[in-house]
């Protein structure tokens, strides 16, 4: 689900929008983006992937601190 288009890199500013916690994954849509900590994003994906445009997760990003 990956764009081939590139994406900013999300940083420790950036938070979820559920919850507040570092955001590691963006999801661009039609309507706008939504920022999610792994945990919120991984829980909305299936919910939110008929209406993705971009779906960018640096959760990988997790393991390395």
């Amino acid at each position: 689900m990956e764009d081939i288009r590139e994406v900013e890199k999300l940083v420790a500013t950036d938070r979820c929008d559920v919850c507040g916690a570092q955001a590691y994954i963006r999801v661009q849509m039609d309507s706008g983006e939504l920022l999610f900590c792994a945990h919120h994003g991984n829980a909305n994906k299936t919910k939110l992937q008929p209406l993705v445009i971009n779906w960018h997760d640096q959760s990988e990003e997790l393991n390395k601190k």
